[in-house]
């Protein structure tokens, strides 16, 4: 039976400024890659945390039917938030252990509804270390914020990407 997977990565150019994310979904037996799809997409105005979240948001909401699926991130934010913090955020009103409210509690709202529906298991691998996979969604995220950046250079900003 396929094993599917979802490389997620996040980039920004500015922390906040123009960002992109990408997912890279692979259905595998083995290390043969039956099927294969990419995603991404970018703001004009957001943080490289958010670009995180909605990488591993967009790749689970393209799945079409319940799936077990292993999401691998660079996003140590994204993989302790979804699986340790949340559960004390939700007890708390999404509200932190400091009775603060949750930074971008909406997209970790939309990520917990995301993953409801299936059986994820998350990893964790460190980002630009020469992860094959992970080097590609690092691509697809930069490609999805290239139509910002020229947006920002037509504005006369200077845009110096960080993924």
């Amino acid at each position: 039976m396929a094993e599917l997977f979802a490389f997620t990565d996040g980039a920004c150019s500015g922390n906040p400024g123009p960002g992109g994310w990408g997912a890279l979904l692979q259905a595998r037996e083995g290390h043969e890659i039956l099927r294969e799809r990419e995603l991404s997409g970018g703001e004009a105005a957001t943080t490289n945390n958010r670009m995180e979240l909605m990488a591993a948001i967009m790749a689970l909401e393209s799945l079409t039917r319940p799936s077990t699926i292993t999401i691998v991130t660079d996003s140590a934010y994204v993989r302790s938030g979804v699986t340790e913090w949340i559960h004390g955020w939700k007890r708390n009103g999404w509200k932190t252990s400091t009775r603060k409210p949750v930074k971008n509690a909406e997209l970790w709202r939309r990520l917990d509804t995301a993953q409801a529906r299936h059986d994820v298991t998350w990893k964790w691998v460190k980002g630009h270390a020469g992860h094959p996979e992970n080097e590609r969604a690092d691509a697809l995220a930069r490609a999805g914020m290239a139509p910002f950046l020229n947006d920002r250079a037509e504005s006369g900003s200077e845009a110096v990407p960080k993924s």
